[in-house]
């Protein structure tokens, strides 16, 4: 009998840690040719899903839990656990149920055909407001600028065959941008659209700035083009400033009682070639921050406890 794991990164999701059991076991139930694996990993919460997950794991030997030393960010621990799972294949899914497990079947029936990499792909969404057109925006500027491909409406949510997973595990990537690692590794792929609900219980741990961070992790890991573009930019406003000084200069040569040169362009220029300036230095310091966190090398997570877990071997 084959074993799927199920990898569900959990932060503050009392509410939903024992539904996303439910559910993912009566997905199962269906599929009584396939044991279960199902892996929580906890990024040290402040309420009570810890215990909800020792209480599952201690009424369900199938259930295990990682329980983080501290709150290591939703990239690196997610990949961490992924990391962990033993099953034949792995499905990585949202501890909010917005990634609804009965798609898991849809997953394991291309899996079966013989796709090693099964994607999600969100194609509706029940989501309104801001972040909805941003993240639309972003994935189409993204889909342009970055050197691999990567999938609009992939967040995540898929089945990855055992040789996926130890293809990702040879990359050591300290901070993983995991949608795009999906397709740097290769493999066939195939599509699942899906509907993602809206959030039902607790409220969504992302924000401004995790989003930000996610979109700059794949910007700098997938793509060359805003450091080039810095040098195409700054080569251009060279020439514009040169050319502009040189038309200045000749007509207050030609007109000078009559010319004032006055301080507006000097100062419009100023702040204009600052702002590009800075600009660039940020996207510099980007790059310059993705190569630190890979030169330190260190781990993805430090655990904190491992509930069901088979004790080690220990050989001499």
């Amino acid at each position: 009998m084959k074993t799927i794991s199920v990898v569900v990164p959990c932060f503050n999701e009392e509410d939903n840690a024992r539904a996303v059991y439910e559910q993912t076991c009566e997905v199962f139930d269906s599929l009584p040719h396939y044991a279960l694996e199902l892996l929580f990993i906890d990024n040290d919460s402040t309420d009570n899903t810890a215990a909800i997950l020792r209480e599952l794991a201690a009424h369900d030997s199938r259930v295990k839990v990682i329980l983080n030393a501290r709150n290591f960010g939703h990239i690196r621990s997610p990949f961490h656990a992924l990391m962990q799972c033993t099953g034949d294949a792995a499905i990585l899914m949202a501890g909010d149920l917005q990634d609804p497990p009965p798609v898991i079947l849809e997953f394991v029936r291309n899996w079966e055909k013989g796709f090693p990499v099964v994607l999600g792909v969100k194609k509706q969404t029940e989501e309104t407001g801001l972040y909805y057109y941003l993240r639309k925006l972003y994935y189409w500027g993204i889909g342009r600028l970055s050197e691999t491909e990567l999938l609009p409406g992939f967040h995540g949510y898929g089945l990855l065959d055992r040789r996926v997973i130890e293809a990702l595990r040879s990359l050591h990537d300290p901070y993983p941008y995991f949608r795009g690692m999906i397709y740097e590794v290769g493999f066939e792929k195939a599509i699942v659209p899906y509907t993602q609900p809206l959030r039902k219980r607790g409220i969504t741990k992302n924000n401004f700035y995790t989003l930000y961070d996610i979109a700059m992790l794949g910007l700098v890991n997938h793509s060359k083009i805003p450091l080039r573009l810095a040098i195409l930019v700054g080569f251009i406003m060279a020439i514009c400033s040169f050319l502009t000084a040189l038309g200045y200069l000749m007509y207050k040569l030609v007109y000078w009682n009559q010319f004032s040169l006055g301080l507006a362009p000097v100062i419009i220029g100023l702040f204009l070639f600052s702002s590009v300036q800075l600009i660039f230095l940020g996207v510099l310091g980007e790059y310059l921050g993705a190569i630190y966190t890979h030169v330190r090398q260190r781990p993805l997570v430090i655990e904190k406890q491992r509930i069901n877990f088979l004790p080690p071997i220990h050989t001499r």
